[in-house]
């Protein structure tokens, strides 16, 4: 998500960004607990902290602190700041996004160590934000990440894990089962981190680095979605085509971290607009066909409301050093 940036030119909402989310906070409030990646920085003025290697794949975001408003209005409990716009006014901007949040009343998780927990009722919930970029929780360490996730789940009685990872584009849709890079730049091996920190504890895995949408998967009686694509991003961001369809991802979970049901609502961004819910279902129609190409049979039923239910899946190879899939 980025919904608005004033740098280096003013791009912000012509209503400052008060009606960016209206059309999707229906569903986003009514959840226990809504998760989303903020991309960019909330940060008011500042100069950037980032070098880019690469100036052609290179890009900017700055929003003003008082759009936290706008998250915590729609819904949102807990933002992921682990990605490569968190950094982008350096650690400063990362901080400054970190104490916008946390005023709001909201939780975040991302910068190297900073992982969230949320009550809901009687149950604890963790939530552990991981990237491939500098001085975030790095997915890249696996090894790391697995005895972090395994530590959290003694003391939490749900752990959810998202990562940004992945390479990024409208040909990125399928899932390689295999190392990937972006530009050069690793973007880890999705399969095996994700089933990975469930073998570790994790109850659900979301992803959100290709920009895409990607399929999902029920391993271990976990959810595991690899990608939710570009759910709400203001100018500066492709939303063309694919890139402009996105789910909103709802899962009920018992108290053991058990999948029991979801649901996928589709989203399309139409500029000037804010992601507004798609009756062509787009979202739902492409996260059905990848998880069935990519896993054959996923662990899960796509009903044409969009209702996710769990079926039986036969053998999945279980996670080992060897990464047989």
């Amino acid at each position: 998500m980025m919904i608005g940036t004033d740098y280096p030119e003013n791009h912000l909402p012509d209503d400052d960004g008060v009606s960016f989310l209206q059309d999707v906070t229906p569903v986003i409030s009514a959840a226990d607990i809504a998760f989303g990646n903020l991309e960019g920085v909330l940060i008011d003025g500042g100069t950037p902290g980032k070098k880019c290697s690469n100036p052609s794949a290179c890009y900017l975001f700055r929003s003003p602190t008082r759009y936290a408003d706008h998250y915590r209005n729609a819904g949102f409990d807990v933002l992921s700041l682990a990605n490569n716009h968190a950094r982008d006014f350096d650690e400063d901007g990362r901080s400054s996004s970190m104490d916008a949040i946390a005023s709001r009343g909201m939780h975040h998780s991302g910068r190297e160590g900073d992982f969230a927990s949320v009550a809901v009722g009687d149950l604890n919930v963790a939530f552990l934000a991981y990237a491939v970029t500098k001085n975030s929780n790095m997915m890249l360490d696996y090894e790391l990440a697995f005895a972090t996730v395994a530590e959290y789940a003694t003391t939490h009685d749900v752990v959810v894990v998202s990562f940004h990872g992945g390479a990024e584009g409208v040909d990125m849709t399928h899932i390689p089962f295999a190392d990937e890079e972006y530009y050069g730049e690793p973007r880890g091996d999705v399969v095996w981190f994700a089933r990975g920190v469930v073998d570790a504890g994790a109850d659900l895995v979301v992803g959100h680095g290709p920009h895409v949408v990607r399929g999902m998967e029920r391993y271990k009686d976990r959810l595991i979605a690899y990608s939710l694509g570009n759910f709400a991003t203001y100018y500066g961001i492709s939303v063309t085509g694919i890139k402009g369809v996105a789910p909103i991802l709802t899962a009920t979970l018992n108290g053991n971290g058990e999948f029991i049901e979801g649901s996928i609502t589709s989203t399309v961004q139409l500029r000037p607009a804010g992601p507004s819910i798609d009756r062509k279902q787009r979202a739902l129609n492409l996260m059905r066909g990848l998880s069935i190409d990519d896993f054959g049979n996923p662990g899960l039923r796509f009903e044409t409301d969009g209702k996710l239910l769990p079926i039986e899946r036969g053998h999945v190879e279980e996670h080992s050093r060897g990464r047989s899939y």
